[in-house]
C-alpha cells in the first residue's frame, strides 16, 4: 500500500487540486483523500528544500539570524529542562502540557533542521519519549488530545531521518492510540466538535488531520478514514468567516482557531499538494484584517466575548500574508516577531523580512465593520498610539464563549482605556457554561457598556445587526438595532460615533409601557461626577464625559464589585445613568482633554 500511495502521488497533476475560485470546494471522495501524498518526510507545513532555503535565508539576513540566534537560545536554554508531566490541576484540562510539549517540539525540532545541532534532536526525543508515555491524551477534553497530536507529529515528521525504527514507531503508536482512534469515535457518531461550528472543530480537527498525515503511508487506511472526515467537517466552522472574516468568539479565539486552521490548510499544502480550495472558502482570505482593525492604538483589543483584552500577534498572519497576498497582514505580525519570535515567526516570516511594510497599516481603512458577526472599529488615526479608538457590538448573544453584551463599547484615547471590557471569568466556576454563566458579572448585560433595561438581562438568543455604517475622513458612525434584545421595548437602537477626536453615544427607546433604563459604562480610571458631567484621570491623562442630552439625566459612580466564586474586580468604577421613560433619547459625548 505505501509503494501504490507513492505512484499515484507521482503521476498526480498537483493543479487538480489546487485551490479553486474563491467559495468552490472540491473536496475529495474518501478513497482519493491521500492521492499525491509525498513519499518523503518532512512534508508537514515544510519540506526539505523549504528547511534548506530557510536555513540559507538566515545566513544571508542579519534579521532573520537575530531571530534564529534568539530561537537557538530558547532552546538550548531547554536542554536542562525537566521534560513535561501529565497535570490535571483544575481537573478537566491537560490543555497547558500539550500546549507546552507543542510549543518545545517546534522549537527544538526547527532548531536541528537550521544548525544540525544533534543536541536539540535528542531534546525533543526526550519530550516525545515522555509525552507518548502518557496513559492518555485526556480525550474528554479533546483539544487537549488534539494540540498533543499534533505535538507529536511534528516531531515524529520534522525529525524523521533522525528516529530510529523504533522510535517511528513508537511515534507511530502514540499518534494511533492516542490521538487518531479517539478522533474517529467523534467523527464516526457525529458528535461534538465535529459538528461544531468555532474553535473546537478548527482546533480539534487541525491535530486529527495533521496526526493522519503525517503517518499516512504506514497507516494508510485509518489516516484515510480520519481525513476524509477532518475535511468533511472543518468547512461547518471555517463557513463562519463569511462574508467578510469576522469572528463571533472574539479577537482571543480568532487567533486559536485560525492558528489550527492555518496548521490544516499548510499541511494539506506541503503533503498533498493543495488545500480543496478550503483557503478560498469566502471570508477566510479577509479574516486577517479581523484581529488588525480589533488591536487598538494602545495595543489592547476590542476583547468582546470570553476574551482578554492583551494581544501578542499570530504568527498564522504571515502564513495568510504570503498566501492571500496581503502584505498588511505581514506588516501587522512584522512588531511581534521582532520583540519575541516564536518558531512559525521564523518559518513563515522569512518571506517578508526584508519588504518595506511601513505603509501597509495606514493604508487600511480607519473604520471597518465586519457584516457577518456585527461588530465595527473605528480610530482618528492609524500610527498615533494617541488616537481615539472604539469597538463596538452587535452580534449574536447564542455565539460560543458569548456574552450578554449587545450595544457594548470599548473606548481608547490619549494612550489610555477608559470603557473597559471586562473579559471572561473563571472558566472552572460552578456553571460556568451552563445556565449559571448568566449569573455572573462579567458575562451579564449589567457587567458590560451598554444598557439594561427593567433591570433585566439581554435575551440569551437575541441578536443585533449593524443597521447603518459610514465612513469619511471627518470619522465614522454605526448604528446597532438592539430591540431584539429586551422583550419589555419595542424599540432600541444604538449609534456610536467618531467625529475627530470625541466619540458620540446615542440610544433611542421606545415602549408600550414605562421602563427603567440603566446605561452603564466600566472604567479603572478615577472618577469625579458632577451632576451631567464626569471627568476621568488615568496615566495623568483626563476623558471629559458628557450627557448631551436628556437635560434631566444625570451621571452616578459606584465600584464595580462581585462575589465570590467570581474572580474579583480591582479598581473596577462603573458610571451609570438612570432614566425612568417609555420614549427617550440619550446622548453621552467623550471628549479626550488636550495636553
Amino acid at each position: 500500500m505505501k509503494e501504490l500511495l507513492v505512484v499515484l502521488g507521482l503521476f498526480l497533476s498537483l493543479a487538480s487540486i489546487a485551490s479553486a475560485a474563491e467559495g468552490e470546494l472540491s473536496l475529495p471522495a474518501r478513497e482519493e483523500t491521500l492521492r499525491g501524498l509525498r513519499p518523503e518526510h518532512p512534508r508537514l507545513l515544510a519540506t526539505k528544500d523549504d528547511f534548506a532555503a530557510l536555513a540559507a535565508r538566515c545566513n544571508e539576513s542579519e534579521q532573520l539570524a537575530r531571530w534564529r540566534d534568539k530561537l537557538k537560545g530558547d532552546a538550548e536554554r531547554l536542554i536542562d529542562t525537566p521534560s513535561v508531566k501529565y497535570e490535571i490541576p483544575d481537573g478537566k484540562r491537560l490543555l497547558r502540557v500539550s500546549r507546552e510539549a507543542k510549543d518545545r517540539v517546534l522549537l527544538l525540532a526547527l532548531m536541528h533542521r537550521l544548525t544540525q545541532d544533534p543536541r536539540f534532536a535528542e531534546r525533543a526525543w526526550v519530550e516525545l519519549d515522555t509525552v507518548t508515555r502518557f496513559k492518555d491524551w485526556n480525550p474528554s477534553h479533546f483539544l487537549d488530545t488534539a494540540e498533543m497530536t499534533f505535538a507529536v507529529a511534528i516531531g515524529y515528521d520534522w525529525l524523521y531521518d533522525k528516529w530510529s525504527e523504533v522510535q517511528r514507531s513508537q511515534l507511530r503508536q502514540a499518534i494511533v492510540k492516542m490521538g487518531l482512534k479517539p478522533g474517529l469515535e467523534v467523527y464516526r457518531k457525529r458528535q461534538w466538535w465535529s459538528q461544531a461550528i468555532h474553535n473546537w472543530n478548527q482546533v480539534c480537527n487541525g491535530g486529527m488531520g495533521i496526526g493522519a498525515l503525517a503517518i499516512a503511508e504506514d497507516e494508510p487506511e485509518l489516516a484515510a478514514e480520519t481525513l476524509y472526515a477532518a475535511l468533511q467537517s472543518l468547512p461547518l466552522a471555517m463557513r463562519e468567516f463569511r462574508p467578510d472574516g469576522g469572528w463571533g468568539e472574539g479577537p482571543g479565539y480568532w487567533r486559536y482557531a485560525t492558528e489550527y486552521n492555518v496548521y490544516f490548510l499548510a499541511a494539506l499544502r506541503t503533503a498533498l499538494g493543495g488545500d480543496f480550495g478550503l483557503s478560498q472558502m469566502p471570508g477566510f482570505p479577509a479574516t486577517g484584517e479581523f484581529p488588525i482593525h480589533f488591536n487598538s492604538p494602545t495595543g489592547l483589543t476590542f476583547n468582546y466575548a470570553d476574551a482578554h483584552d492583551s494581544w501578542r500577534g499570530a504568527p498564522q498572519l504571515f502564513w495568510m500574508a504570503t498566501t492571500f497576498d496581503r502584505p498588511a497582514y505581514a506588516a501587522a505580525q512584522a512588531p511581534f516577531a521582532t520583540s519575541n519570535p516564536s518558531a512559525l515567526d521564523l518559518l513563515w516570516g522569512a518571506a517578508w523580512i526584508d519588504r518595506d511594510l511601513k505603509s501597509e497599516i495606514g493604508a487600511l481603512p480607519p473604520a471597518r465593520q465586519f457584516t457577518g458577526v456585527a461588530v465595527a472599529t473605528m480610530r482618528s488615526a492609524w500610527n498615533d498610539p494617541r488616537a481615539t479608538f472604539v469597538g463596538f457590538k452587535g452580534g449574536n448573544n447564542r455565539v460560543n464563549h458569548g456574552q450578554l453584551d449587545l450595544g457594548s463599547f470599548v473606548l481608547d484615547a490619549l494612550g489610555v482605556r477608559w470603557a473597559v471590557d471586562l473579559g471572561p471569568d473563571d472558566y472552572n466556576i460552578p456553571g460556568y457554561f451552563g445556565p449559571q454563566r448568566w449569573s455572573y458579572y462579567r458575562n451579564m448585560t449589567e457587567g458590560h457598556n451598554t444598557l439594561v433595561i427593567n433591570g433585566r438581562n439581554q435575551s440569551t438568543t437575541a441578536t443585533a445587526a449593524i443597521t447603518r455604517f459610514e465612513a469619511s475622513d471627518e470619522g465614522a458612525t454605526a448604528v446597532a438595532d438592539l430591540t431584539k434584545a429586551w422583550p419589555d421595548a419595542r424599540r432600541v437602537l444604538r449609534s456610536v460615533s467618531l467625529i475627530g477626536r470625541d466619540v458620540l453615544v446615542r440610544d433611542e427607546i421606545e415602549a408600550e409601557k414605562p421602563v427603567t433604563v440603566h446605561w452603564h459604562m466600566h472604567t479603572r480610571a478615577e472618577v469625579a461626577v458632577d451632576g451631567r458631567k464626569a471627568v476621568l484621570t488615568q496615566d495623568n491623562e483626563t476623558l471629559v464625559v458628557e450627557i448631551v442630552e436628556p437635560e434631566s439625566a444625570r451621571f452616578t459612580v459606584a465600584p464595580a464589585t462581585v462575589t465570590p466564586p467570581q474572580l474579583p474586580l480591582k479598581n473596577v468604577q462603573r458610571l451609570s445613568i438612570r432614566l425612568p421613560a417609555n420614549e427617550t433619547a440619550l446622548t453621552v459625548r467623550f471628549a479626550p482633554a488636550s495636553p
